[in-house]
């Protein structure tokens, strides 16, 4: 089910109204239902997976509960490991593994036959894989208790707002509130619906708005070039942005209306001023995953440099990996590895050069530089992200530098009207500069600390904008295929 559906429309307000009506004592089971159903309504048959790893890493947990030592927990934690990474690695990477072994063969070895095997991708595997994963390994490193409760444990599992696309949870945050008990608060229901507003602007009028722009040019990269491939690609930055933090805020005004929080997941992302940063902003919740569960586990930064830099490529590569089975990924994951070992490399010697720029006294200059390079060297690595194929991202890498003769190649792309362009370019304006209000207090706030009837004004301004000017037709989210 995706949330800008009329089904969501629907399922949501009944599942928060018998939530306060039914005893607290019996919601977990309402919620555990609504999440299945949430899921299901994809593909039922799917939800096997969901009850694979919630059955195996129940018992794992609770098997290495009753053991005092690391060694005597490992093999529960193997158990663990390899069947929630079987499970991903069949479903996910199967595809990817044998069609580069068929192409490895045609190359070596000429004609041979071999089978390229390929399963229907289950919507956010990766999410809950990584998210029942962290909790297991919390718990053979003793950092976490076994959750004895299995139906409160299947629903950290499957909890519905976060389920098929983040935030992916820590067991020591979110597992704790489902033994708590909300009561009706008029103040946290309006805070979630300020934020999923929000949430449902930027994807809605924002992301989906431009993803034509976006499909037009990225679906046949050699009819383009010049100033058309950089229209694209600027609004593909903004797209799989609004995409993303938009479903991240509807999952987090959807749990804050029923009383639960969970984690923020971008900060203001295009306005960091390092790759480092910028990673500190953006998917928080999947960069420090990655940063607990296998960067520190690989010595961090606390081994020789040239050590360091391999794990950070190793990160990345893994991290490109994650978000989809194919080498494009690989190589977007690979080269912000690389911006991160070059930055440390060279960091010395970059404050000193700007030490020497006397005329920068407060470092404005230094700060504005270094978030537009940041920012260039991101939209550089989103065209292996959104590229069809490795070949498709270098031509469309190539196109932007030139204008080639027969390719369309103004910044105006063909099918859309003046004033979808101008509603299009108003909307990504509008979350700049929240973004930039953003940078001391969040909009949601804001809203909250206005007199109501201009708060209430605004929100129906917003929701007016969402419902006459937001693109339909239950657009998925960009993330869903992760």
């Amino acid at each position: 089910m995706l949330f800008n559906s009329l089904a969501f429309l629907v399922f949501f307000p009944i599942v928060v109204g018998l939530y306060f009506a039914i005893p607290p004592r019996k919601r977990w089971m309402l919620l555990l239902g609504a999440s299945y159903f949430f899921y299901g309504w994809w593909r039922v048959d799917y939800l096997a997976l969901i009850l694979i790893s919630t059955l195996v890493d129940y018992f794992a947990a609770l098997a290495m509960g009753k053991r005092e030592t690391r060694a005597e927990r490992r093999p529960f934690l193997i158990l663990s490991l390899c069947s929630n990474l079987g499970l991903l690695f069949a479903f996910k990477y199967l595809g990817l593994f044998t069609s580069t072994i068929q192409r490895f063969l045609a190359v070596v070895a000429g004609d041979v036959p071999f089978p390229v095997l390929e399963l229907l991708l289950p919507v956010g595997i990766s999410f809950y894989t990584f998210q029942t994963l962290a909790y297991t390994i919390d718990v053979y490193r003793g950092r976490q208790e076994p959750e004895r409760h299995l139906g409160i444990f299947a629903l950290y599992v499957s909890f519905f707002p976060q389920l098929v696309a983040g935030p992916i949870e820590r067991s020591q945050h979110l597992l704790p509130q489902f033994h708590q008990t909300f009561q009706l608060d008029g103040e946290r229901i309006g805070a979630g619906f300020r934020i999923m507003l929000w949430g449902f602007f930027i994807k809605c009028v924002v992301a989906d708005r431009l993803a034509p722009f976006v499909d037009v040019v990225y679906s046949d990269p050699s009819g383009f070039s010049g100033p058309a491939v950089w229209a694209a690609t600027y609004a593909f930055a903004f797209q799989i942005y609004g995409d993303f933090a938009g479903y991240s805020l509807i999952a987090i005004g959807t749990a804050r209306v029923m009383g639960y929080d969970l984690m923020d997941n971008f900060h203001r992302p295009y306005f960091s001023k390092s790759i480092s940063e910028f990673w500190r902003r953006w998917h928080i919740s999947l960069s420090t995953w990655f940063r607990d569960y296998l960067y520190i586990p690989l010595g961090g930064n606390r081994v020789p440099r040239w050590r360091w830099y391999v794990n950070m490529m190793i990160v990345f590569a893994v991290s490109g990996l994650w978000h989809g089975a194919a080498w494009t990924f690989v190589v977007w994951g690979v080269l912000h590895g690389g911006y991160l070992a070059l930055g440390a490399a060279t960091e010395s010697f970059r404050d000193r050069l700007w030490a020497r720029v006397k005329a920068d006294g407060g470092g404005a200059v230094r700060r504005w530089f270094q978030m537009f390079l940041t920012f260039h060297l991101v939209l550089l690595a989103w065209v292996f992200f959104r590229a069809e194929s490795f070949r498709g991202a270098l031509l469309t890498v190539k196109q932007a530098f030139e204008i080639v003769p027969g390719t369309y190649a103004s910044p105006f792309l063909p099918g859309f009207t003046t004033l979808n362009l101008v509603i299009t370019a108003l909307a990504v304006v509008v979350l700049i500069f929240v973004d930039l209000l953003e940078r001391r207090r969040s909009i949601a706030e804001r809203l909250g600390a206005m007199a109501w009837p201009l708060r209430w004004s605004i929100y129906l301004v917003l929701g007016a904008v969402i419902i006459l000017f937001g693109s339909y037709g239950e657009t998925t989210f960009i993330y869903f295929q992760f």
